[in-house]
């Protein structure tokens, strides 16, 4: 392999919206780094079958739904 040209492959801490934490490693961000998810799969409609409500983040969804109401969806 050539040398050089690969990221930096380093551990991270990643939190969950449940608050749950674990380390891993990835190439995001630098060494010791927090990553925090807004939707992972304890919290996602598509893992959880969609019994819970995602949260509206700055009005996002409500946003989307004036904008195409007329389709009927």
């Amino acid at each position: 392999m050539k040398q050089g040209i690969h990221p930096d492959y380093h551990t991270i801490k990643v939190v969950m919206t449940n608050g749950t934490e674990y380390f891993t490693r990835s190439t995001w961000g630098k060494e010791g780094d927090t990553l925090n998810l807004d939707i992972d799969p304890s919290s996602h409609p598509a893992w959880t079958g969609g019994s819970q409500t995602m949260l509206d983040r700055a009005g996002r969804i409500s946003r989307f739904k004036d904008k195409f109401k007329g389709f009927g969806l």
